[in-house]
């Protein structure tokens, strides 16, 4: 006699294909199985671990492991329905996390280089705003080596990742598609060339910003970035840094006067710890010596 999973497998696999999802936590199959149990008309002694075996012995599921990189974390189990992209892997590694940094320059076509490295960013709960800076705290700070995110995990050619970015609402992050036709979550033009100002480590250094601004310079709106930057209340004036960014990339005076707008009070940096650096006076930044 068939078993009660073996009934209700074309119910289970429709259940699985309308969720829309190709990656799931143990956590969804759970719930799935909640959802659907009385309709299926499962036993209570149909737990969830063996719902998940039934779904591996028949093919329905595969299991992928994110490997932890710090040898102090812990590897990541998810279950796969068909094919699954590297991003929407990366993805599944933190609910409600979105797509940032360097993936979203590539994503937005800012960059012809492939990454293999997907930059993902699962927000902070809400922090009190920092306090105003002085010239000496900034000088401090941006002395210093930028931290990085040693939350990193590998799976085949690929590594992701995640980062714990100030509590923002997801602010300008929408929809895209990514290569291998998967409708993801990424941050918009304007919130990337922010966020890449603000952290140049995760865009492959402030060359490489400098060429996304490049990119972009047809396609960002200075009324939406501003609007952005506004919300995004740094405490540090990276508005500093993107209009000498938007000055090198050749937009025009009349947009790059805007940010010129917001002050001039600081001497600001480009990026933390310039070894090698020179001077500009229109924007009071140093930057490094040959970024042109």
């Amino acid at each position: 006699m068939p078993t009660r999973l073996q009934i209700a497998r074309p119910d289970i696999i429709k259940a699985l294909e309308e969720s829309g999802a190709h990656v799931f936590r143990h956590s969804d199959i759970a719930t799935l199985l909640t959802t659907h149990r009385n309709f299926w008309r499962l036993a209570q002694s149909t737990t969830t671990q063996k719902f998940v075996e039934f779904l591996l012995e028949r093919g329905e599921l595969r299991i992928v492991r994110l490997e932890a990189v710090d040898r102090f974390g812990h590897d990541v189990t998810r279950y796969v329905k068909g094919v699954a992209s590297p991003c929407e892997l990366a993805l599944s590694i933190r609910p409600g996390a979105y797509l940032c940094h360097a993936t979203a320059v590539f994503l937005h076509g800012l960059t012809e280089q492939m990454p293999k490295t997907i930059y993902v960013n699962r927000e902070q709960s809400p922090k009190p705003q920092g306090t105003t800076p002085t010239q000496t705290s900034i000088d401090r700070a941006f002395a210093n080596k930028q931290r990085e995110s040693t939350y990193i995990f590998a799976y085949e050619d690929w590594k992701a990742v995640v980062l714990s970015g100030k509590h923002t609402n997801k602010l300008e992050v929408g929809m895209l598609t990514d290569p291998q036709g998967a409708r993801v979550e990424v941050t918009n033009i304007e919130r990337t060339l922010i966020d890449i100002t603000v952290r140049p480590a995760y865009a492959g250094g402030v060359f490489e910003v400098l060429k996304a601004y490049r990119a972009a310079k047809e396609r960002m709106s200075v009324n939406v970035l501003l609007a952005t930057l506004k919300k995004l209340n740094y405490v540090y004036p990276y508005h500093q840094a993107i209009g000498f960014y938007m000055s090198r990339a050749g937009y025009g005076e009349s947009r790059v006067q805007r940010l010129k707008r917001l002050g001039l009070q600081w001497d600001f940096y480009l990026t933390h710890n310039i070894q090698n650096r020179e001077y500009d006076s229109p924007w009071r930044l140093f930057y490094p010596k040959g970024l042109q």
